[in-house]
């Protein structure tokens, strides 16, 4: 027997929700063709038309809802369903005013009915979209509680989903990442078991919630791989957004390629008489192209023309940034925003005032212009614990940075560039975290990504469906579960010089993005040195290469050659960028090294000027002078773990373990099939010296997932926060895990930084490969001067010396 029409409309709704747009057109086409039911008829077309807009057939898809609502004998409840799915596409197309104006008119009928169906719940999460795109979140989030109270009352556990999915949308909107990260990843298993494309669609969201959180590197990946998942539905539409949004993420560091992804964007709209959205890539595209082409008059015309295309189709805000971004050149009045304004809409507004004051050689206007904005930026950081997450959303504040290092840089006063130098060293890092409870389920699946690892080997596991989605859990529960706590103090010149102990000097490094500087600062005052980033950086390129070379070609004539190389790149490393500062200061006992994300890779302790003089690399002068005096007495608790496949670990963690043995200490090792995460974990937690010795790996794209190889997988970044309490001294013996990433400017995060965020007070580390019998002598020799009760730094100078042994092993935090 045929199913009727109304059963095969049902089954087309059911296909279109999945996504599965072919087999629901078969079933709608069919379900017209067996009723002379107008009021069914106009039912099916309006699902139809849902089907035609989703493949790029928008103009349709509205006539023939037109027509469908012109029809007379329609019920009361059918009107507003046409009008709803009217209201839907014209959301779609970018004109907000008119479909808010549909979907309010479907929900007030559907209201006035009295029925809680699922049809008002839709009309009320698609009302929802249309408010949140003109930032009416207030309005918005109603819309959202309300669909989500009648879908759970209907059982409608899909559209339950995407409507938790989208508070988490608005969420970001309104600046909470956490909140948004948290709904989208509980939400996207029942969207991803809908479709592919219900998946797709998740990831495009989520990928804005990393793109905002500045990980643009693994948003940029997720954003292509949804566009070519809606190229192959040929949804334009929905490809054109996911290209829309790739823009938006490279605009701040590759605006050329954020230029042609958003033209393309803008084709793809206007292919699709898509105005609205044409216009949000054309204002990516001037954007961009003003970005990467920074002394090209800008075309006050098209900006402004482009401005009006976006209040027509109710992007309000983005029109405001436009225009803002139009009188970057100092010309026209900007407009005038109010607290109420997005964050980042704020953060932009002293951008341009920071350019505007720079182009007109008012150094001191756009400091207080860009010093207004990161203060900002600390106010929306302060709801973030994270790690990853303070110094990522740091991106939203690299250009505010760079504006304020470089006019200090210009003016040459010591006190104001040591101001901005702490306020780049502190920006991912004057936020405190409160450390979270133990968490058995992150506990559980850090496990399983062990395994994966493992299993995954020789391949690059990030890109395996179970790493990916393990990897978002993990993230989610960390920027959940870890709170804030109060904001950092920042020392200024006359509070930092005040605590200097004599005999202390420090070295502040300064990169505007084009110039480098330093500031040599005693406990009598300070002195600005201006360095040639030109020959910095010609020393710098090809440094981590060398540095490989001569640890893997010691001994005989290609030995010879690449040492001879090594020492003349180290030598003109010393002269252009230590010996200057060391020039105007007085002879110091001690140094303490600030160095922004460009100095990251230096080995200090291997240039020439740095042999015998104790040093550390603080992440701040602030956090270096303004914490707590470490204590006089020794360590009493002592750990090493030895992981597989280093074949001198054993020797190394012995020799160094004999230093301890004596009076009362007696050292923790595990080695062999005892190095377990959860044992050196365990051990980490009890003592106050951990030394490991092991094979280290660091994650570029995402070096919170760094770590070493023990006996049962890798120890990543993320198990240390598990730790309830960590050791003052963190030794680890492992190539690569002093190296650093370089995030937004100034920010750099490494398996060092992750240590002394959970709270250690310094940690030896090297950032490239260190011969082991290099590693075993001078690691033994560390802890032969710790035992006896000497700082880290002294410990590590000392050592060197005894031993001969010049190798890139320094102290990072307080050394002291």
């Amino acid at each position: 027997m045929p199913l009727s029409a109304i059963e095969l409309h049902r089954r087309g709704v059911e296909a279109a929700n999945a996504r599965r747009f072919t087999q629901a057109r078969r079933a709608l086409d069919t379900a017209s063709a067996r009723t002379d039911d107008p009021d069914l008829r106009a039912r099916i077309d309006g699902t139809v038309a849902y089907v035609l807009a989703q493949k790029g057939q928008p103009a349709a898809a509205e006539q023939l809802c037109r027509n469908a609502l012109g029809r007379s004998g329609l019920r009361p409840e059918t009107i507003a369903v046409l009008s709803g799915q009217l209201g839907t596409l014209l959301m779609h197309g970018g004109r907000l005013a008119e479909a808010e104006a549909m979907l309010t008119r479907a929900i007030d009928t559907l209201t006035a009915i009295g029925d809680e169906t699922t049809e008002l719940a839709n009309c009320l999460l698609n009302r929802s979209v249309v408010r949140m795109q003109q930032r009416e979140l207030e309005t918005c989030a109603e819309d959202l509680r309300r669909a989500v109270a009648v879908y759970e009352a209907n059982d409608d556990e899909g559209p339950l989903a995407e409507a938790r999915h989208n508070l988490g949308y608005a969420a970001l909107l309104g600046g909470d990442l956490v909140t948004a990260l948290t709904q989208m990843t509980r939400s996207r298993p029942k969207l991803a078991a809908t479709s592919d494309l219900a998946a797709a669609i998740s990831d495009l969201d989520r990928a804005e919630v990393l793109r905002d959180a500045g990980l643009t590197t693994e948003a940029e990946a997720l954003l292509a791989q949804v566009a070519a998942e809606f190229g192959a539905q040929r949804m334009r539409q929905a490809r054109g957004e996911a290209e829309f949004h790739l823009a938006r993420s490279l605009l701040r560091h590759d605006p050329a390629a954020a230029e042609r992804a958003a033209r393309t964007a803008a084709r793809r709209f206007t292919a699709l008489a898509n105005h609205g959205w044409a216009a949000r890539a054309d204002a990516v595209r001037l954007e961009a192209g003003q970005r990467a082409h920074p002394h090209r008059a800008i075309d006050a015309d098209e900006f402004d023309r482009v401005a009006k295309a976006l209040d027509r189709a109710g992007f309000r805000t983005e029109a405001t940034g436009l225009r803002l971004s139009a009188r970057r050149d100092g010309r026209g009045r900007l407009p005038q925003l109010d607290e109420s304004a997005p964050t980042p809409l704020r953060l932009r507004a002293q951008e341009v005032r920071a350019a505007r004051a720079t182009s007109a050689g008012r150094d001191r206007e756009a400091l207080r212009a860009a010093a207004a904005g990161l203060d900002l930026l600390t106010t929306w950081q302060q709801s973030f614990g994270a790690l990853d997450l303070q110094a990522s959303v740091a991106m939203h504040g690299s250009d505010l940075m760079f504006a304020g290092l470089s006019a200090a840089a210009r003016l040459k006063e010591p006190e104001t560039l040591f101001e901005w130098s702490e306020r780049a060293r502190h920006l991912s890092q004057q936020v405190a975290p409160v450390r979270p409870p133990h968490d058995e389920s992150l506990a559980v699946d850090l496990a399983e990504l062990r395994m994966l690892r493992a299993e995954l080997a020789g391949a690059d596991w990030t890109r395996d469906a179970r790493v990916r989605a393990l990897r978002d859990r993990v993230r989610e529960r960390q920027w959940t579960m870890t709170g804030s706590g109060g904001t950092r103090e920042r020392l200024d010149l006359t509070e930092a010089t005040a605590r200097l102990a004599p005999g202390t000097t420090v070295l502040s490094y300064v990169f505007t993005g084009s110039t480098l500087h330093g500031i040599v600062v005693t406990s009598s005052g300070a002195t600005v040195v201006d360095l040639s980033w030109t020959r910095v950086e010609a020393a710098l390129d090809g440094l981590r290469a060398d540095l490989d070379m001569a640890a893997l070609t010691r001994g005989g004539l290609m030995g010879a050659v690449t040492e001879r190389a090594l020492a003349s790149r180290l030598a003109l490393l010393d002269a252009e960028v230590l010996a200057p500062l060391l020039r105007a200061a007085p002879p110091a006992d001690r140094l303490a090294i600030t160095v922004p994300g460009a100095l990251a890779g230096v080995p200090w302790a291997m240039l020439p000027g740095m042999i015998g003089v104790p040093f550390t690399l603080a992440t701040s002068v602030s956090r270096l002078l303004g914490g707590p005096a470490r204590g006089d007495s020794p360590p009493r608790s002592i750990g090493f773990a030895a992981g597989p496949r280093v074949a001198r670990a054993g020797d190394e963690v012995s020799r160094a373990a004999a230093a301890w043995r004596g009076a009362d200490r007696t050292p923790d090792i595990l080695e062999g099939t005892e190095a377990t995460v959860a044992a050196v974990t365990e051990l980490a937690a009890r003592t106050d010296v951990l030394h490991i010795a092991a094979h280290g790996r660091h994650a570029v794209d995402n070096p919170l997932f760094s770590g070493f190889e023990l006996v049962d997988g890798t120890l990543f970044g993320y198990d240390v926060d598990l730790i309830p309490r960590v050791p003052a001294t963190v030794i680890l013996s492992a190539c690569e895990l002093g190296r650093s990433s370089v995030r937004w400017g100034e920010e750099a995060l490494g398996m060092t930084r992750v240590w002394l965020h959970a709270g250690a007070d310094c940690v030896i580390a090297a950032p490239v490969a260190v011969p082991d019998d290099v590693a075993a002598e001078l690691l033994s020799a560390v802890h032969t001067e710790l035992s006896a009760g000497a700082a880290p730094a002294d410990a590590l100078t000392r050592a060197a010396l005894d031993t001969g042994h010049t190798a890139p092993f320094q102290c990072h935090g307080d050394g002291f």
